[in-house]
């Protein structure tokens, strides 16, 4: 059990990389495509999967996202937004 959740943490990692590198290049197309699938994955992934986008993924991608004053925000389904938001407020508690 513990090196599969270290490989959802790892694909997830990676997965970040994949949806930053879009972003970067201006593959806006690729950037959205990923932040879906991700949602979809948070909605319907089994609990270590989405515990791992939550955890790894929404913030790896809306930390660089907030450094990089990217305007692709708009883009970002509502689900991680929300997901976001909590991350946010239980860490400034």
């Amino acid at each position: 059990m513990k090196n599969q959740v270290n490989t959802i943490y790892r694909k997830a990692e990676r997965f970040a990389e994949i949806t930053k590198n879009a972003i970067i290049s201006g593959n806006i197309s690729r950037a959205k495509k990923c932040l879906a699938l991700a949602e979809q994955l948070l909605i319907t992934g089994s609990i270590e999967t989405q515990n791992a986008i939550s955890n790894v993924y929404v913030f790896s991608v809306s930390s660089f996202m907030k450094l990089r004053n990217c305007t692709i925000s708009n883009l970002v389904p509502l689900s991680l937004k929300v997901e976001y938001i909590k991350k946010i407020n239980a860490s400034s508690v």
